[in-house]
């Protein structure tokens, strides 16, 4: 009995590598550090390694690929960076050394139905500027590397040899701040690949808008301003559509920088996304910044829509409508390009199995989201979802999100 147990581990060792461990419910995919990175200078804010995990495809999905960023937000000045630099945010020290592979990551076939196959990465997150930033900060005491486009360009470099650069199909992927990161490095990403490859991009929940508060002020612009100046990131920003922006640091923007990025493009959003509306206060670049609700007339808004009043509903369908106004030129014009747009006040879609591909996934015209993403990737149908306004979904998965996103 204790050989056969033996040969079944040797079996399962030799058929699936040691990079993943499973659980019943579970797919768990190890960290791998890129060796070679800080040759070129390619380190997290502290100085570490940057990383990804890898699972291997496998059948008819073997040489395709995707690569999906990480999320978590942003620091846009010495102090935060400083912080976010001694947390899983700043450093592959303090990261997870296994990551939970779903949804669009999953290798179930019922569970991912059209990528389950297909070569996933996971490109870890630790440079707190959507991997774009090439700079750093010294004054003697304090130590920080920004350095996410080159921890970008070091990820591709490792993996190119490991069967990325013969890749037939790809997509770059990403949520959040990840989600931002595919905006800025679409093309280059198509660049490096084989010129016969079908290469597309991903957004979910990237789309941030260039939006005033409720107090009339950018606060976002201001931030991705101090984020910008602060990270070095003006030169790696979309060159085509800085010389054609009075002010050329709004292409860190996708609603700027979307007309320029000529490889095929879907867009995973919702119109309510909860980290531009009633995000918890932990941020302030928001719809409703704390500076801006000094009395917390939307703290219970904030917490569920439900709570929300008339007023405070008008203002969130302002939000919905300015979105659908900033993607309207992509929605009429965009031959290769897909949407996404539902009405579920949710952040982040692609990664959680629930939203992804499940029996109660969230719908629009009862089509779930990896349906639709599926649809657009291997051109079955013309997708261009655009959900009806708030209430009328009962598909969705309304979420409050943590502080780390």
């Amino acid at each position: 009995m204790l050989i056969l147990e033996i040969m079944l581990s040797l079996l399962f060792f030799l058929a699936f590598g040691p990079w993943c461990v499973y659980s019943e419910e579970r797919l768990l995919v190890e960290m791998t550090l890129v060796p070679n990175a800080t040759v070129n200078g390619a380190v997290c804010l502290d100085g570490s390694l940057p990383a990804y995990h890898l699972h291997r495809g496998f059948g008819a999905g073997v040489n395709n690929w995707i690569l999906q960023f990480e999320g978590g937000g942003w620091c846009n000045d010495i102090p935060s960076c400083l912080e976010r630099a001694k947390t899983r945010r700043g450093s592959t020290r303090y990261m997870n050394k296994l990551e939970v592979f779903s949804g669009i990551l999953s290798n179930n076939a019922s569970l991912n139905p059209d990528f389950y196959n297909w070569n996933r990465v996971k490109l870890r997150y630790c440079d707190g500027a959507s991997f774009s930033g090439d700079s750093k900060f010294d004054n003697g005491t304090s130590l920080l590397y920004f350095r996410g486009y080159k921890i970008w360009e070091a990820i591709i470099h490792d993996l190119l040899p490991k069967g990325l650069a013969t890749a037939c199909k790809a997509l770059l992927s990403g949520c959040s701040a990840g989600a931002l990161a595919t905006f800025l490095h679409c093309d280059n990403f198509t660049k490096m690949l084989p010129s016969n490859a079908s290469v597309k991009c991903l957004s979910d929940a990237g789309f941030f808008l260039d939006e005033r508060d409720i107090s009339l002020n950018y606060t976002m612009r201001s931030f991705y301003l101090d984020l910008i100046a602060l990270q070095g990131i003006e030169k790696n920003l979309n060159q085509n559509c800085m010389r054609s922006t009075n002010n050329s640091k709004l292409c860190f923007f996708p609603q700027y920088a979307l007309k320029y990025i000529t490889t095929p493009y879907f867009i995973l959003n919702s119109a309510y996304d909860v980290f531009q509306s009633t995000f918890p206060q932990q941020f302030h670049h928001s719809l409703i910044p704390p500076s801006a609700d000094l009395h917390g007339h939307w703290n219970r808004c904030k917490l569920n829509p439900a709570m929300c009043n008339a007023n405070q509903i008008n203002v969130l369908q302002g939000l919905r409508h300015d979105m659908l106004v900033a993607l309207n030129s992509f929605y009429k014009n965009s031959i290769s390009g897909g949407m996404f747009i539902n009405s579920c006040f949710a952040h982040c879609q692609s990664e959680s199995q629930d939203t992804w591909f499940a029996v109660d996934s969230p719908r629009i015209h009862n089509k779930t989201i990896a349906e639709a993403v599926g649809d657009w990737y291997f051109s079955r149908r013309i997708t261009k979802e655009i959900d009806c306004p708030y209430p009328c979904d009962t598909t969705c998965h309304n979420l409050i999100p943590s502080a780390q996103v």
